[in-house]
């Protein structure tokens, strides 16, 4: 969020330090300016009250500024990375300022010479690139958004991870705006005051969009510029941008821009864009989405997600991958096939896959470290990780060397796993001891033997404990004085320190012609000696020049990394890839999942179908899931798919049913088998979901007019290769209103669109279409009554419901028996009275002859029959024959002695 300026001119008063801050300050608006003093990060005014309160520091003073006093907090340099994480997550933006020369030089200038600062770099929730500020698990998208001012399309955007890489580009019109960025779920999106204007006029801006939009100067869209911009930004890429629309290329230079503001110069490490089109993928709106929660619950939450649910990738990269393909899944059926054709072979070879994912554990993040090395913020540790990561695709390619005749993904992964380069690996192993620092300005991390003059230099530095204490035993023997020791610290390095009743000695000849007075304490003296000054310097020295061995290993290191930078990018690739093709096997080997067979045809035929979801959960209590048969088949000549007409109770599963469809749907097209005994769709180009209840108050939408608004989009962006979910249309009006529109929507679905669509009512009137419309079918959930208690069955069997037992879902609920009662009566007349003819008023007068609601102050207590009681507690499923017998009988006994008493 952008945060307000300070003081334009810094007053004549200033000190220099705060001159100093301000002059910096004022390049950097709108960000908390970390400004480095010493061993910390200090902030100023503003700056300082809003880090304070988010970060939960302590707010103090620092002199006066215009006669106010001057804001101050701070946060010590070696726990920066804790605080900079919890304001970027609040949607805060730093500019990291740090001191550029030694303090020592400064003062070579003058007493009141401050030492030069400047920022090295912007640190922003779309350019973070280190392990601890990000999801390691998530993509972490920045975004620009131009608009176009003339064309066949309204806007392009951009979109890059920085952590990563990862680059793309499409062109999209108004209405796959909120669609694509709810798929690409960016951390931060770029766009002019000028954009934002017209997307706010044109009711496209998302409210959610307000945490994330940052506005940036219109010359950094500046599309004339651009192309040398992307020329200069992928050098030596098979890239080029006039293959790019204009706005595309406006946006995509936004993001280089950004991007190199952000870095300070130190580049800019993207991959060659990749322009995608929407008719690659298959299309989810954001309302679809939500309702399918595809990668987080309604609530906000993973868990209870799909994504949770079917994620068993066993590293990051392949989990970002495998999010990124279940938002995408793909809309060509030769593609689709190939990526199933590498789960069953896998899925069919348990004990290769097994190996596979046990080799895949051990494999770090290649993509992500690659790229800090790329911005020089790499250190010790990334350069092992893409060693170990080279080293893993070797093993990785031994074991698929053993398959005869590998499906086209599988070959193509082998092939670019064999291709690693070993070479590189090798050195790397050789040069990087076992333990290592997080940077490489800490030494420690070149293995001992890998550089012998570094070895000599390391030896010096070790001896040195030795050689120190060889002195000071020495000196002790020359001096006859038993405490003296020999001490170091970080203002006078080493010196000779002995109690003070023993330092007159020491300047006494003939110990004055070797001792020199250095310091005197209250309880202590300190000296030095020509021998010792000689030995501090030998030691710094040696440390100095081990550590610039060391740096020059590592950069030589480094060099040979960035050299095969393509290389590591396409192996990094494969590495995912391979992990989210065997997660997919394991899935469908563990869980039952079975291949869908997939065409261009206008097929939806599924049989035994479960949701993913609420199976995995059903199981974890030691239930089972009902499966139920879907089969929305149509064809060209009969006009496109069949539709059904879903009813039944509240709590029957009809939701459950409908999602499900839906779920497999995507599911299928991502590359995944699917949970069903059996499944066989033609591509489907967009799914839509309209199931439950939501409203917009903050936009001034109540429930009935948001469930307008994502049905008229279905009706309006629907087509015949499309899936449609549709639950309780017309239900939050009155009732002729709901039937009414609930009506005329089967109706446009059967006739104009012709898609395969799923429509679940309460309104049992439609059910009557299926007389007129050749392609309705009226299918219901099953329940059964006994003893006045429905039981849901959760199967979906031909035919329609009569009726919805509300009632009987309410009393489930704990609506109290005297309301239940009175339910009854007035629901009695109303069945009565509408099997006849009488108007709307004649039925409102027979209701008011209804005899008043008989108050009670407590329901009745319901007598629990002990024979249901005991037959709650029998797990059939768990009992051995002797035992199911033995429960019968016990269960005739309690009932016998029910009767008795």
């Amino acid at each position: 969020m952008d945060q307000p300026q300070l003081e334009p001119a810094p007053s004549p008063a200033l000190t220099p330090m705060m001159a100093q801050f301000f002059e910096i300050k004022a390049v950097n608006p709108g960000y908390l300016l970390f400004y480095r003093m010493g061993d910390f990060y200090e902030l100023f005014f503003e700056d300082a009250e809003i880090a304070s309160a988010a970060l939960g520091i302590v707010l103090t003073k620092r002199g006066k500024h215009l006669g106010q006093d001057i804001q101050m907090c701070g946060v010590p340099i070696h726990a920066a990375n804790d605080y900079l994480n919890k304001l970027v997550k609040l949607g805060h933006r730093v500019a990291i300022c740090e001191q550029m020369e030694d303090p020592k030089e400064a003062k070579k200038r003058g007493a009141k010479s401050v030492v030069r600062r400047g920022v090295v770099r912007l640190i922003t929730a779309g350019t973070l690139t280190e392990d601890d500020h990000l999801d390691a698990r998530a993509a972490n998208f920045l975004a620009a958004l131009a608009m176009v001012r003339h064309g066949e399309t309204d806007f392009a955007l951009a979109w890059a991870d920085i952590s990563t890489g990862e680059t793309f580009t499409a062109d999209l019109s108004a209405d796959q705006l909120q669609d694509e960025l709810a798929r690409i779920d960016p951390v931060e999106l770029l766009l002019t005051e000028a954009t934002q204007s017209a997307l706010v006029e044109r009711h496209l801006f998302a409210p959610s969009w307000s945490a994330i939009a940052h506005t940036a100067p219109a010359q950094s869209f500046d599309s004339e510029t651009a192309s040398a911009t992307l020329r200069g930004a992928f050098p030596g890429e098979a890239f080029d941008p006039s293959v790019l629309s204009r706005a595309s290329r406006a946006a995509l230079g936004a993001i280089i821009a950004y991007v190199g503001e952000s870095q300070k110069g130190v580049g800019v490490a993207l991959r060659a864009p990749l322009a995608e089109t929407t008719s690659t993928y298959l299309a989810i709106d954001a309302a679809t989405r939500s309702s399918l929660e595809l990668h987080q619950t309604q609530r906000g939450q993973v868990r209870g997600s799909l994504r949770q649910v079917i994620d068993l990738t066993v590293t990051a990269p392949g989990s970002r991958l495998l999010s990124a393909r279940l938002a995408a899944p793909l809309a060509d059926a030769a593609a689709i096939n190939q990526r199933l054709d590498a789960v069953d072979l896998l899925a069919n070879d348990t004990m290769l896959t097994g190996r596979l994912r046990s080799d895949l554990k051990a494999v770090p993040d290649l993509a992500r470290a690659l790229t800090r090395l790329v911005l020089e913020r790499g250190g010790p540790r990334d350069l092992a990780a893409i060693g170990a990561a080279i080293s893993a695709a070797a093993a990785l390619s031994r074991h698929m060397a053993q398959l005869a005749e590998p499906p086209a993904v599988i070959a193509r992964l082998a092939s670019t796993l064999a291709a690693a380069p070993l070479a590189l690996a090798s050195q790397l192993a050789l040069a990087l001891d076992d333990e290592l620092p997080l940077l490489s300005r800490d030494g420690g991390f070149v293995r001992q033997g890998y550089d012998q003059t570094l070895d000599d230099e390391r030896a010096l530095a070790r001896q040195t404990r030795a050689v120190v204490a060889a002195l000071q035993a020495r000196l002790i023997d020359e001096t006859d004085v038993r405490s003296l020791k020999i001490r170091h610290n970080g203002v006078l390095g080493y010196f000779v320190e002995v109690p003070a009743g023993h330092g007159a000695k020491l300047l006494e000849e003939p110990h004055r012609q070797v001792f020199i007075h250095r310091q005197t304490m209250a309880n202590a003296m300190r000296f030095t000696t020509t021998e010792l000054a000689d030995l501090e310097g030998r030691i710094a020295r040696a440390h100095e020049a081990a550590l610039d061995i060391e740096l020059k290993v590592f950069a030589s290191l480094r060099y040979d990394v960035l050299s095969r930078t393509d290389a590591l990018r396409d192996l990094a690739d494969a590495l995912a890839e391979l992990d989210v093709t065997t997660a997919l096997a394991h899935l469908a080997a563990t869980r039952r999942y079975t291949r869908p067979e997939i065409d261009t045809s206008l097929a939806f035929e599924i049989t035994g179908g479960r949701h993913p979801v609420v199976e995995d959960m059903v199981l974890a209590e030691g239930q089972s899931f009902v499966a139920n048969d879907a089969d929305l088949s149509g064809d060209d000549a009969s006009g496109g798919g069949r539709l059904w007409l879903v009813t039944g109770p509240n709590m029957g599963g009809k939701s459950t049913f409908l999602r499900q469809n839906a779920l497999i749907a995507i599911l299928a097209q991502m590359g995944s088998f699917v949970p069903a005994s059996a499944a066989y769709i033609g591509v489907v180009d967009r799914v839509f979901s309209r199931v439950g209840a939501s409203d917009d108050i903050a936009h001034g939408r109540s429930t009935f007019m948001v469930e307008m608004v994502e049905t008229a989009a279905i009706l309006n962006r629907a087509t015949r290769r499309s899936l449609v979910v549709l639950d309780e249309i017309g239900r939050g009006t009155a009732t002729f209103d709901g039937l009414s529109i609930a009506w005329a929507a089967v109706e446009a679905l059967h006739e104009t669109t012709g898609c395969r669509a799923l429509f679940a009512t309460h309104f049992h009137e439609l059910t009557s279409l299926a007389k007129t419309l050749t392609r309705v079918s009226n299918v219901t959930m099953k329940v059964r009554e006994w003893e006045g208690e429905v039981v849901f069955l959760h199967e979906v069997a031909a035919g329609a419901a009569d009726r919805s037992y509300g009632i009987q879902v309410a009393r489930l609920a704990g609506v109290p028996e005297p309301v239940l009662r009175r339910a009854r009566q007035v629901l009695t007349v109303l069945e009565q009275r509408s099997t006849g003819s009488a108007s709307s008023s004649q039925k409102a007068s027979v209701l008011d002859d209804l005899p008043l609601f008989a108050h009670q102050s407590a329901p009745t207590p319901v007598q629990q029959d002990p024979v249901l009681l005991a037959l709650d507690a029998v797990r059939p499923d768990e009992m051995t024959p002797k035992q199911a017998i033995d429960a019968l009988y016990e269960l005739k006994k309690i009932r016998d002695d029910a009767r008795r008493s």
